[in-house]
């Protein structure tokens, strides 16, 4: 079987890694040139691809369809999307013999679009995973092929979350490889009514409003810990960041609870919610924006 793959990211690099150790044919990766601004914490596919004598490209996404002759004249059985964070144009997958696959970071139908970890754990989620699925012109809407679910601990960060929807990707790959590899792709509807489309997110949208409820501002705070941009909030005319809250208590009786904000008490540092509930601010620390 011969395969080229649209990578980036751990998931990038662990699923073709299983792909490798399966004997699949890798002739071509395309990928992603690290962006300068961002904070790489995660593996390089670019790196993979040298250790492993991979030929790859990092083309924009304008430059992908000028692609498509080469991808044409590759002929590959399958074309999978591994955390590629371009869509991948509809005549490119076109050129996969017997599918185009992607693997998305949650239990599709739900959290279908960007940063899907970001939004389960933003809203409360006990549980996602990771949804091996067929591509199609319309983003995370195609037949599912394979699933992994995995859960979310109340105090659990994205960064935490998103190592375990790494190793379920790699989990799911290993489950559907052998149908794969016999030319066999196993289809369950997605039935998009049962979830959402979620947009991307930005910097900005990690502020945090003190009028929403203790649950609702812990969980922005662990959905945008770093490495992500984090959660922040202003204080004494100086904008903190929110790296590390907690819900358990006990809380000071000296705090006024009808007063949302931050309130410092004995040096520890605590947010007044909207609902009159607390968070503890265990860890914080001054930002320029």
């Amino acid at each position: 079987m011969h395969a080229v793959v649209f990578a980036y990211h751990d998931v990038g690099v662990n699923c073709l890694t299983a792909l490798l150790n399966a004997g699949i044919q890798v002739d071509l990766v395309v990928t992603h040139q690290d962006d300068p601004h961002e904070n790489i914490w995660f593996g390089s596919v670019a790196k993979l691809c040298t250790e492993k004598n991979i030929p790859y490209i990092t083309p924009s996404a304008d430059e992908l369809v000028g692609f498509i002759p080469k991808l044409q004249s590759l002929a590959p059985d399958y074309i999978f999307s591994f955390y590629y964070r371009h869509m991948i144009p509809a005549q490119i997958l076109a050129c996969a013999k017997i599918a185009a696959l992607n693997m998305h970071g949650s239990l599709l139908p739900k959290y279908r679009g960007r940063a899907p970890v970001n939004w389960a754990i933003l809203h409360g989620e006990s549980e996602t995973g990771a949804t091996l699925h067929v591509m199609e012109d319309k983003p995370d809407a195609g037949d599912i092929v394979g699933q992994a679910a995995v859960s979310i601990g109340p105090d659990e960060t994205a960064t935490e979350v998103f190592g375990k929807v790494s190793k379920a990707a790699v989990e799911v790959i290993n489950q559907v490889l052998p149908s794969l590899i016999a030319g066999h792709v196993p289809r369950q509807t997605n039935e998009l009514q049962k979830g959402s489309y979620f947009g991307g997110r930005k910097p900005a949208d990690g502020q945090i409003h003190w009028n929403q409820t203790a649950l609702q501002v812990h969980n922005l705070v662990r959905a945008v810990a770093p490495p992500y941009p984090g959660a922040f909030t202003n204080y004494q005319g100086q904008t903190m960041l929110v790296a590390h809250t907690s819900l358990k208590g006990p809380f000071p009786v000296q705090l006024d609870l009808g007063v949302y904000g931050i309130q410092v008490v004995d040096n520890q540092v605590f947010g007044i919610c909207g609902d009159g509930q607390v968070v503890e601010i265990l860890e914080w620390y001054p930002i320029n924006k």
